[in-house]
């Protein structure tokens, strides 16, 4: 039986072939396997790399739309200015409604008002302006600092900012959707 026994267990070269290709087919998917894990793990690595790459490069664009952002600001405050002394040299009267508006922001009660002009804008006031007997009385103060073309009403508890720069400034902040002043719909009222 001994020798039986070595003959079951000695491989036919049909059963040698059979272990050498099952053995090669586990192998292959075992590589297969090994090689697809790689392949994502290598896939996943230069996601992240390009990933990276796009935000490093899409930061110099963020901080450029800032700068172009303050620069269109900066013009259009530039460009609003000139227009706002053209329309004054053309028509010199307009700052009376500036000054009727300023005015009319004041609470009812107020006193020993104030408004301080640039001294052409004053001149044109005097000229084309009086309080009637309905308004109350104020006084003109003619400011060399302060623009033309705008105006600040004050009393002894309130002041109206009607400046052309706080004017300008609340226009572009509307218009732009933020709060880069926080003057009120009609000048800064204190």
């Amino acid at each position: 039986m001994s020798a039986a026994a070595n003959a079951q267990k000695v491989p036919t070269v049909a059963g040698l072939v059979d272990l050498q290709a099952a053995a090669y087919e586990e192998a292959f998917e075992q590589g297969l396997a090994e090689g697809r894990e790689a392949g994502r793990v290598e896939v996943r690595a230069q996601v992240e790399r390009l990933a990276g790459m796009f935000y490093d490069l899409a930061k110099p664009f963020e901080e450029l739309d800032a700068e172009v952002e303050r620069e269109l600001l900066t013009l259009a405050m530039a460009l609003a200015r000139q227009i706002v002394r053209r329309e004054l040299k053309a028509d010199p009267t307009q700052i009376i409604g500036i000054v009727r508006e300023a005015i009319a922001a004041l609470p009812v009660a107020a006193r020993d008002v104030r408004v301080h002009l640039h001294p052409e804008d004053a001149a044109v006031v005097r000229q084309n302006l009086a309080p009637t007997e309905s308004e109350r009385a104020w006084q003109i103060i003619e400011d060399p600092v302060m623009a033309r073309g705008g105006c600040q009403v004050t009393t002894a508890t309130s002041r109206v900012d009607s400046r052309l720069e706080t004017r300008l400034g609340a226009i572009l902040s509307e218009l732009m959707g933020n709060e880069r002043h926080s003057p009120g719909p009609r000048g800064g009222q204190s």
